[in-house]
């Protein structure tokens, strides 16, 4: 591999904000800010709006809504003006 092209791969604090969740993971995000862990280390600081602690998919909280078929759609708005049974 070529030397010096690959961006810099270290552990990352994210910060949840909507549930106000911290978490650390290994990642080549640039950030200026930087924020001392629970082991005493300092790590870059970024912040998030979303994450699996806050998405209504792994939460559990996703409303699931199922979507008819093309053909079974128009069979329910069309279908009254249809003729009998040929």
């Amino acid at each position: 591999m070529r030397k010096d092209i690959h961006p810099e791969y270290r552990d990352v604090v994210f910060h949840d904000t909507s549930v106000d969740e911290y978490f650390v993971i290994g990642s080549t995000l640039k950030t200026d800010r930087t924020i001392e862990w629970k082991d005493g280390k300092t790590y870059p600081y970024f912040t998030i709006e979303v994450s699996a602690k806050s998405h209504p998919f792994y939460t559990g909280k996703q409303r699931v809504i199922h979507k008819e078929g093309r053909v079974a759609n128009f069979k329910r708005r069309f279908g009254q003006f249809s003729k009998g049974e040929e």
